[in-house]
């Protein structure tokens, strides 16, 4: 079995990091919040304080991570420290520009293969996360499918650029119903009436995510997944959705919470 090494042990990458050391993959963990390793410690892995150690040995190495300034500190910690042969799985939503980034500082020998996912932490936890894989993932595909169905998305970034495409259609979504029970509040329509309408139509899928429960997606992370949409391209439509996230992100009991949150949020603003 693979030996693997796992960095960014939060919301996501806990349970999926379960699932290697389910599958028998011996597994060294590492977290910037080093108390967060403790299960998986507990559960069989190793843990170290310095991301160098734990991928000196790797022969796969994944990282889920915030964003792509975490990525570009374990970058700069981890690529002297991997060795020839081994695989650098990047599953953190980082957009593809800091993935062509990394390509061009990869040691010779080693391969970076993007794979975001998508799904929240039920989807993570059940083993039924969607993983995008840009790049060559021929010699990884068969432990990114512990996590879930693999789509192979061709060149390198094509995975993150694609993780992109996906996260605005679904925040701009959630936005847009907000935005309606914001109306149907206004009309003085009951809440249930209007939510079932719209459950109803073809923003259904939107409907059961703005009202979801048991998951994760922070609001901080919406609002760091719409500017790399919108540094990408001129999308006036969520320039406006990401005031609405950045607004909520600014409410300190709201901008870990899950989007959820920000719909109410959303529904109680009246600057906007």
């Amino acid at each position: 079995m693979e030996k693997i090494a796992f960095l960014g042990l939060g919301h996501m990458g806990e349970p999926m990091a379960r699932h290697l050391l389910a599958a028998g993959h011996p597994l060294v963990v590492w977290n910037r919040t080093a108390a967060k390793a403790g299960p998986l410690v507990a559960a069989g892995a190793r843990a170290t304080a310095d991301p160098a150690d734990a991928v000196r040995d790797a022969d796969v190495v994944i990282t889920m991570l915030a964003g792509p300034e975490a990525v570009r500190e374990i970058a700069d910690a981890i690529l002297p420290a991997l060795r020839p042969g081994a695989h650098w799985v990047e599953m953190s939503t980082v957009g593809p520009d800091t993935v062509r980034e990394l390509g061009e500082r990869m040691p010779a020998g080693v391969t970076l293969v993007d794979a975001p996912v998508m799904g929240s932490t039920d989807k993570a936890a059940a083993g039924r996360l969607g993983i995008l894989a840009g790049g060559d993932a021929a010699g990884v595909e068969h432990i990114l499918a512990r996590f879930g169905p693999v789509t192979r998305t061709g060149a390198p970034g094509t995975g993150a650029a694609l993780k992109l495409v996906v996260n605005t259609a679904v925040i701009g979504g959630v936005a847009l119903v907000a935005e309606a029970m914001k109306l149907a509040d206004a009309l003085g329509l009951a809440e249930g009436t209007a939510r079932d309408a719209l459950a109803g139509g073809p923003l259904g899928g939107a409907v059961a995510r703005a009202f979801a429960e048991g998951v994760h997606f922070g609001s901080d992370l919406a609002v760091k997944d719409i500017t790399l949409a919108t540094e990408s391209a001129r999308l006036p439509a969520m320039e406006a959705v990401l005031g609405h996230f950045a607004a909520a992100a600014a409410d300190p009991d709201v901008v870990h919470e899950d989007i959820a949150r920000a719909v109410t949020h959303i529904r109680a603003r009246r600057d906007a």
